[in-house]
């Protein structure tokens, strides 16, 4: 907890330890409050440019809850907010957790669950930020910095056992505002090519949160990936959302989101209304999540829960799939976390067929089954971005048209834009289905299901069903050009997904993707 020693509340640089501090609940997340820091100076008194420090030091305890909040009294007249901090990192035993905190803040208007007092999150990304009327540091929001009592978000992520000792420093600029500046949003149309396939990544980070590349540099990188579109998805802020409009083109759409950051797992609010903000401050226990999930859709965005068996701390995703539109099956380089989000997703659609789901609308406008996407969540480099990439059946290049594909599940996952493939299934009397759809045949009729693909070298074709893996295919030649074909019925076969194979690393398991495909499904509903 904090010293219990107090500052004289002298202008410039005096300390205020903080004796006063209270437990108190909002909404079904605990956090525990601090004591005011309170300033000396009110803005008739300071002359333009006058600055008034506070330093403050405390300790806190393994245990602690997962937000602590530091009121600061803002006295009017101030032009500038500025934040830094710094925080014990002792050596701690193998298999101990260290230290980590996070830190944002939320303005006059207040830290209510879902209110609109945020004002920025940069977690543990840096150690200082700014705001104002017209800037303010990536990952914060510009605007006036009005008088009230505005709070300091502390998050500590992980505490070592002897504590996380900290120290905050807050400075005031008083002086008239600068002018604020309007926010320009990127377009929600690109030029595209009519109905295409086109290529997208949707998990990318910048330096307005936890990367380390601008927006033109990732902008920059998705072009030459191939990409016709990109959704940005920093940490729990929405800051960059008025900084994307320069970088859009015909060639590119940029779609705006968030990836919600909580403590038991993230998700993807994919293609959101600009501006919008999603709360990130509870866990699974909360039963908060389902509220948030709908304000995505109704901010018009998909809910795509991110990499969820990831094994950091955090990251694992615990709040169900009940209200995914899509789920997030491969992230970055393939690894055996998505080998095992790969499995569970098979699972669920085994579950779907099972219980009869698959062909009906649910709560989220598409049919039951949750189709896959996969991204790069590339941070910084050599992070390659639409490393794998989603490639989507739209109607034209716009958020619209992409957002529909997606939640239809009329897509794959491609390695990099060098590896393509059709996927169809066909009956015996002309009866034809893509990925994603379904192709309307009767239980015993033969189905002949295809795939074709490129930019495949020394891969294997695998068709996998609702029994498990059935057809595993040559390798494709060193053109890097292959098909195969399998036939079945739809008494033996509910749905049929292709997946494209490199060669094992392990032997006796089976080698990482280089593409895989959302399912056909197979006989009448």
């Amino acid at each position: 907890m904090c010293d219990d020693d107090h500052g004289d509340g002298n202008r410039n640089g005096n300390r205020n330890g903080l004796g006063r501090r209270a437990l108190f609940v909002t909404s079904a997340t605990a956090a525990l409050t601090l004591g005011s820091v309170t300033f000396g100076t009110s803005g008739a008194e300071a002359a333009h440019g006058d600055q008034e420090t506070k330093t403050i030091r405390g300790t806190l305890p393994t245990g602690s809850p997962d937000f602590v909040y530091l009121p600061v009294e803002v006295p009017s007249g101030v032009r500038e907010l500025k934040v830094s901090y710094s925080y014990g990192r002792p050596t701690v035993p193998a298999g101990t957790a260290g230290n980590a905190l996070d830190i944002g803040v939320f303005d006059e208007r207040g830290t209510e669950l879902g209110g609109k007092g945020f004002r920025g999150w940069s977690g543990g990304a840096r150690t200082e930020f700014f705001l104002r009327a017209d800037e303010a540091t990536p990952g914060y929001i510009p605007g006036p910095v009005r008088p009230g009592t505005w709070h300091i978000a502390l998050g500590p992520y992980t505490v070592a056992p002897d504590g996380l000792p900290y120290e905050i420093t807050i400075t005031l600029t008083y002086g008239r505002p600068a002018t604020a500046v309007k926010p320009v949003y990127p377009p929600e149309r690109a030029k595209g090519r009519g109905r295409a396939w086109y290529r997208g990544d949707c998990h990318l980070h910048s330096w307005y949160s936890d990367g380390r590349r601008t927006l033109a540099e990732l902008a920059a990188l998705a072009r030459a990936a191939g990409l016709d579109f990109i959704n940005s998805s920093e940490h729990n802020t929405q800051s960059a959302h008025a900084h994307w409009a320069e970088h859009a083109g015909d060639d590119l759409l940029i779609m705006l989101g968030e990836e919600v950051t909580t403590r038991n797992g993230h998700v993807l609010a994919l293609g959101v209304d600009p501006g919008t903000f999603v709360d990130w401050r509870y866990r699974a226990r909360d039963n908060r999540f389902g509220k948030y999930a709908r304000e995505i859709r109704r901010a018009g965005g998909l809910v795509v829960p991110a990499h969820p068996h990831a094994t950091c701390i955090g990251c694992n995703w615990k709040f169900g799939f009940g209200e995914a539109d899509a789920v997030e099956v491969w992230n970055g380089a393939y690894s055996p976390e998505d080998e095992v989000a790969l499995a569970d997703w098979d699972g669920m659609l085994v579950a779907a067929v099972r219980e009869g789901r698959e062909g009906r609308e649910g709560r989220t406008g598409r049919a039951d089954w949750i189709p896959a996407m996969g991204n790069s969540d590339a941070h910084r480099d050599p992070d390659p971005v639409g490393r794998p990439q989603t490639v989507v059946l739209a109607d034209d290049l716009t958020r619209e048209a992409i957002q529909e594909g997606l939640r239809a599940g009329r897509s794959y996952v491609a390695e990099s834009k060098d590896v393509s493939v059709s996927f169809t299934a066909s009956g015996a009397r002309g009866e034809h289905a893509g990925i994603g759809e379904r192709l309307q045949v009767d239980a015993d009729a033969a189905v002949t299901v295809r795939l074709e693909a490129t930019g495949s070298a020394g891969c294997v074709i695998r068709f996998v069903t609702d029994q498990g893996v059935l057809f595993t295919s040559a390798e494709i030649p060193a053109s890097g050009t292959g098909a195969a074909e399998w036939r079945t019925t739809a008494s033996y076969a509910a749905y049929v997904r292709a997946e494209v194979r490199r060669p094992p690393i392990v032997p006796g398991f089976p080698g990482p993707l280089a593409a895989f495909t959302n399912p056909i499904f197979l006989g009448r509903q």
